[in-house]
């Protein structure tokens, strides 16, 4: 028999089914109405209807993403793209006019123009979403502020520009507002007082917002009880005010990252005790990590990357074992790891490259059976041999490590066996180590899963059966100054998913087999250079937009066809010959991407051809030590962006054309060697102004230095030596301030990082001293040099 608790209890569980029942039956009707089945009237209120087509005509709308928006008298609201109704009233609620994130690449579908005020017909919308546009020429309208059915404004990413309207503040009932600009700063505030209106307030993201003078920002978002997630990453704050007592305690999320406080890190944001996830990278924080409250049992990530603490990892931090991720790296932070960090159980990302620390890597790690992802890249640990390292990551079986990145970590001694035990690794880093000794394809026969491979910068060898088939497929190969020649591996043949391959100085003396360019289609980083490679190139087979190193080998014959979408070549110091006419003026009706490109030392001839208005992007172009003759084309002087050019030691005469003056952004001109006729041209000191280094020395200038030269304020070097110069120097040679204050540098001498490959080209010069010749490069920014020896020219007294 039951009693009348455990009835009541049934009555109450029955009561909800049935609502449940009401509830679902009801949004099947609504659906059944808003999918336009035939008999059902159209939902569409014609008020509605009508603000929305005026809305319409004033977007910009290229790609007629809203062709369904028509004005004919059956077109029903409800189905038109974007478009969302309350099913039982009818009336539009939300508006979804974002374009994708994918298709940023592709401007032509962005709206843009202006916003209408018909929008304000819209008595019911409750969610605006006009993400991801662009509305660079409209500011964000102070009418939005009258629309106060709004619970969900999101104009991220649309490029509004101007202050913000105060007049958001009205929007009593909002929970959502992101306001936030990742490629543009085209937003700012004078105050944010207008949020305090914001009560119900749960996620505000005001990144990339300039807040530079809105001094009031945190005592006003400290006064919004909903909050929940507050992100201002990148908002030229400076100030991080003391804050006694946080009211937004429901804080669950807070980027204050990239921002520039320039201060010690403040104690209070330690005291939100609900926070899951704490972004404070990039701040300018100094001085020790503050101690934090006990009670942060919720925080699962925490980013304090790239700040200037300069001390020690503090012991509190080991105690968060909810926390999941913790980013530590660039901090200056020295001392030890703790072994208490195996106490970190939840930990699935701890990364803590680029720091000082010492001691040795702790075998607590090995605890941490979450850990996905570690990078301890770039520390002063103790010399420590790798198999103590592996062994103890490898003891969580194949549930373990999918990413470990041991980048100079002062590892040493051979690669262990027991690397082939950490069969869940995906990416390998363990590059400039002293790693060495033979590696056996023993060593991988486990890692079936791994995918980039990057060792470069130890002496290892690579030891497997010319049949063998590694049971990965690489995406990134890194194996410079292995020792893997005379001839090709190959076992690379079964490498079909490469995307960066680098095999610099590794002793492979050979031509390039014919099936290598069968992989290479979908590389995007290609580097051999430092190898005995010789024999011809015909094609050179890579992706769209890739880097391709070749350089410092032996190869003969004539450039080979690359790519009109490469970015990057270099084909120096080897012994390619014969004419540049069909490498640079062949299709002509394809413009070059190519923005780098190195052919000195070969053994090139013919003239400098005529037809640069294809190259128009290259920045850096160096043909020096060949035998090119003739003179400089005018078309040369069509290339915008040139910031460096090295034609030193080769047969080329006669006067520089005036067009070189349309290179304006010129840093590096070096002409020595040649033939060249005529006086200094006057405009290189009127119109090449960032000039830091200019070489004409040893070719036939004649005529006098003219006084332009001194407009050069950031000209380190001047060789003007061995020419048929006469007349005085001019008087005003002492305003080159770059050659006289020692502490100011200008000239770079490297260019060009290529993202994590940290490939770069050092800028070199070829400096006479004492009728010794030197080649600078490291050092090249230190040097200050002027000579103007062995001409017909005089000081005047």
């Amino acid at each position: 028999m039951r009693s009348h608790a455990v009835e009541d209890g049934l009555e109450k569980v029955r009561l909800p089914n049935i609502y449940r029942f009401l509830a679902i039956a009801t949004i099947t009707f609504s659906i059944g109405l808003c999918n336009g089945n035939p008999g059902w009237p159209p939902l569409c209120k014609e008020s509605e209807r009508q603000a929305l087509l005026m809305f319409k005509q004033d977007l910009k709308d290229p790609t007629n993403r809203l062709a369904s928006w028509v004005a004919e008298e059956h077109s029903d609201c409800c189905s038109w793209t974007g478009v969302v109704y309350d099913h039982i009233t009818g009336h539009v609620h939300k508006l979804h006019l974002n374009s994708s994130y994918h298709s940023f690449w592709d401007s032509n579908s962005f709206f843009g123009g202006k916003i209408n005020p018909s929008l304000l017909s819209l008595k019911h919308l409750n969610h605006l979403d006009l993400s991801n546009n662009n509305f660079s020429t409209t500011q964000i309208p102070s009418f939005f502020g009258s629309m106060t059915s709004l619970t969900h404004l999101n104009l991220a990413n649309s490029e509004f520009y101007g202050i913000i309207p105060h007049k958001l503040g009205n929007l009593s009932s909002l929970r959502y507002l992101n306001l936030s600009n990742i490629y543009s700063s085209n937003l700012m505030v004078e105050n944010l007082q207008w949020i305090s209106g914001l009560s119900l307030l749960k996620h505000l993201d005001l990144s990339s917002v300039n807040l530079n003078i809105a001094f009031d920002w945190l005592q006003v978002t400290n006064m919004l009880p909903s909050l929940v997630e507050l992100i201002m990453s990148d908002c030229q704050l400076v100030q991080i005010p003391h804050l006694p007592t946080p009211n937004f305690t429901s804080l669950v999320v807070l980027d204050l990252s990239f921002n520039n406080f320039n201060s010690l890190m403040p104690k209070w944001v330690f005291s939100l005790k609900n926070l899951v996830s704490l972004h404070l990278n990039d701040c300018g924080f100094q001085g020790p990590i503050p101690s934090i409250s006990q009670n942060m049992t919720c925080l699962k990530f925490l980013s304090l990357l790239e700040n200037d603490f300069n001390s020690t990892i503090p012991e509190w931090l080991y105690s968060l074992n909810n926390l999941e991720s913790l980013l530590l790296s660039y901090n200056g932070l020295h001392g030890e790891i703790s072994s208490s960090i195996g106490n970190m159980t939840s930990l699935v990302n701890l990364d803590l490259k680029y720091n000082q620390l010492e001691g040795k890597i702790p075998n607590s790690l090995g605890h941490l059976c979450k850990l996905k992802v570690l990078d301890l890249s770039k520390n002063h640990f103790t010399v420590q041999r790798p198999s103590e390292i592996f062994e103890s990551l490898s003891r969580c079986g194949p549930d373990g490590i999918k990413s470990l990145s041991l980048r100079n970590t002062n590892i040493s001694g051979p690669i262990p066996m027991s690397l082939g035990n950490m069969s869940n690794l995906e990416k390998l880093d363990i590059s400039y180590n002293s790693l060495e000794g033979a590696v056996s394809e023993v060593s991988f026969s486990k890692l079936t899963k791994l995918k980039h491979f990057i060792a470069k910068g130890n002496s290892l060898t690579l030891k497997t059966s010319q049949d063998w088939v590694p049971p990965f497929q690489l995406e990134i190969l890194q194996l410079d100054s292995w020792h893997l020649g005379p001839k090709w591996p190959m076992w690379l043949r079964t490498q079909t998913q490469l995307k960066e391959l680098s095999l610099f100085g590794t002793g492979i003396s050979s031509t390039i087999p014919t099936w290598f360019w069968n992989l290479t289609s979908k590389v995007q980083y290609l580097n051999l250079s430092h190898n005995q490679l010789y024999g011809e190139i015909q094609t050179i087979v890579v992706a769209p937009y890739s880097f391709v190193d070749l350089g410092s080998n032996q190869f003969i014959g004539a450039l080979p066809i690359v790519p009109t979408s490469l970015l990057w070549l270099d084909l120096s110091n080897s012994s390619f010959s014969g004419s540049v006419f069909h490498f640079f003026c062949d299709r002509p009706d394809e413009p070059r991407l190519l923005y780098f490109l190195l052919l000195g030392n070969n053994l090139l001839t013919g003239n400098v051809p005529d037809c640069w208005v294809n190259w128009s992007f290259l920045e850096f172009l160096n043909l020096e030590n060949n035998h090119l003759t003739g003179n400089v084309p005018m078309s040369m002087g069509y290339l915008p962006h040139l910031q460096s050019l090295h034609l030193r030691n080769n047969h080329l005469y006669g006067e520089l054309p005036h067009s070189l003056q349309n290179c304006t952004g010129l840093e590096v001109v070096d002409l020595s060697g040649n033939g060249f006729v005529g006086s200094i041209p006057i405009w290189m000191g009127k119109s090449l102004l960032g000039l830091n280094l200019l070489n004409l020395r040893s070719n036939e200038f004649e005529g006098d230095i003219p006084s332009e030269i001194c407009y050069l304020k950031s000209l380190q070097i001047l060789d003007l030596a061995h020419n048929k110069l006469s007349g005085t120097i001019p008087r005003c040679f002492h305003n080159l301030s770059a050659m006289a204050d020692v502490s100011e540098f200008f000239l770079q001498t490297s260019r060009f990082i290529i993202s994590d490959m940290a490939h770069t080209v050092l800028e070199n010069a070829i400096l006479v001293t004492k009728g010794i010749e030197m080649e600078y490069t490291k050092i090249l920014k230190f040097v200050k040099n002027m000579d103007l020896s062995c001409n017909f020219i005089w000081r005047d007294p």
